[in-house]
């Protein structure tokens, strides 16, 4: 057996330890810290703990080492791990509960030692997950580990596949070039392309060069060429992968899934599904809670100021499009002396006639938009999305601009990535309205839980001076 050989093997085996000791970590962890809370409370280690620890060592498998292992194929960043162990650790605390609850063992346990180790856990089996998932890259990253890849089919989805791998080669995949009818002078691509050779020649070349991996780019349109090429490659050992020339399309939130074991591509989807669904909750109502608080005294002010100044209700309600297209009602200071909610609104312009004594004032200062820090608590809005237009406005520019209702994909937003980059106010041309469509739907591509903070903190920055607020 030569050394090659050796150190795949040895890698394959280190690879399936760190496999294994993850599948188990959260359960060892938790028993382990819970009887490590234990000792520390200096209380007498009786039965009843014994049993605690089993439950909890079968939850913990069950509900947090029953998921697929996160490796290098994960393309999950930390603070989605993070999150997602959080989830499942508060769903081993809630059987927990609940089963104290039926059984009345929950007597036995002091309530300081359970809230101790609930707290101490986490933090624990998360690190612990982290560093096992960075050994596991290590690992598989190693040049022993890689596999010698080919792509047929020379396009922009497969030119970026390769870049990509190149970039961040989680599977640890070595692009060694392109099979391609065209010659290099036809395919005009931006990028340096290793062109190996025709279709015709790739069932020769694997053989020859023992390629581990094949890549089948070809258009969607040229559906016969490649089942010929899947043919073609049957009489080899090759892992098979078909790349859909989807770039095309204009995709929001594109990513891969299963629906009872057929595998879908999603091509327009929501950026708010899952634990990112809860996580985007959870900031909104936590964040919009602490500034009413803190504003409370201002909004109080405000109101006084819009009754006493002017006749009228103190607060303008509108119909706005919010999430998947119905209509909601938010609610604003009013501003102006008119309230206009029909077929047709005119939009607000710079010393604009309707404005009260102190409606130029608010609106400078986006303080008229304070009561919508309600709606974003009912759930009907967000501190960050795409803003909310007239429903007249809507039915208008839904007819003249392609796209936009996608921005009605996720809840509407106080303030948005097109309001930060000085699209907010009046839109006098078609073009602006556009334009701002367009960043609304970069947010929906884009959208991060940091994204949504850096937002928010550009926005409280714009307040101050942006020239497009009146």
């Amino acid at each position: 057996m030569n050394e090659a050989v050796v150190t795949k093997n040895s890698l394959a085996i280190a690879v399936a330890a760190v496999t294994v000791t993850q599948a188990v970590a959260p359960a060892v962890l938790a028993v382990g810290s819970l009887y490590g809370v234990i000792a520390a409370s200096a209380v007498s280690l009786t039965p009843p703990y014994h049993v605690l620890a089993i439950v909890v060592a079968l939850l913990a498998l069950l509900l947090m080492g029953s998921a697929k292992p996160l490796g290098a194929d994960d393309p999950a960043g930390s603070f989605p791990v993070s999150i997602a162990l959080l989830i499942r650790w508060l769903l081993v605390l809630g059987t927990l509960l609940a089963i104290g609850y039926l059984t009345r063992f929950s007597a036995y346990y002091p309530r300081r030692i359970v809230l101790t180790w609930a707290f101490a856990t986490p933090p624990l089996i998360i690190a612990v997950t982290l560093a096992l998932q960075q050994v596991l890259q290590t690992l598989l990253r190693a040049p022993a580990s890689a596999r010698t890849a080919v792509i047929a089919g020379c396009n922009e989805a497969s030119v970026a596949l390769a870049a990509q791998l190149k970039k961040n080669n989680n599977s640890c995949l070595s692009i060694v070039g392109f099979f391609d009818d065209r010659d290099s002078e036809r395919l005009q691509s931006k990028d340096k392309i290793s062109l190996l050779g025709r279709l015709a020649d790739l069932p020769r070349f694997i053989k020859a060069r023992e390629v581990d991996v094949v890549f089948v780019a070809l258009p969607i349109r040229h559906l016969s060429r490649v089942m010929a090429l899947v043919d073609a490659l049957r009489d080899t050992t090759v892992s098979l992968y078909y790349v859909p020339d989807i770039c095309v399309f204009d995709l929001i939130q594109s990513r891969y899934a299963s629906i009872g074991g057929i595998p879908v591509i999603s091509m327009c989807e929501t950026p708010f599904h899952g634990h990112q669904a809860v996580v985007k909750r959870l900031m909104d109502v936590t964040l919009a809670a602490l500034l009413l608080l803190a504003l409370a005294p201002i909004m109080l002010v405000v109101a006084l100021l819009v009754r006493c100044t002017s006749p009228g209700p103190v607060l303008f309600k509108q119909r706005r499009y919010g999430l998947n297209g119905e209509q909601i009602m938010i609610r604003k200071f009013r501003t102006m002396t008119v309230i206009e909610d029909g077929p047709s609104i005119v939009q607000a312009a710079r010393d604009d006639a309707r404005l009260t004594p102190v409606g130029s004032f608010l609106r400078r200062y986006s303080l008229d938009e304070l009561p919508q820090l309600f709606d974003v608590l009912q759930g009907s809005m967000s501190l960050v999305g795409p803003r909310p237009h007239a429903v007249a406005h809507n039915e208008l520019y839904r007819k003249l601009i392609k796209g936009y209702m996608v921005r009605h994909k996720v809840l509407p937003g106080i303030t948005g990535w097109a309001q930060i980059h000085g699209l907010r106010g009046e839109t006098k041309t078609l073009d602006q309205m556009e334009t701002r469509v367009l960043y609304d739907l970069e947010y929906l591509r884009r959208w991060s839980i940091k994204l949504d903070l850096k937002i928010l903190a550009k926005t409280a920055v714009r307040i101050l001076h942006d020239a497009k607020a009146f």
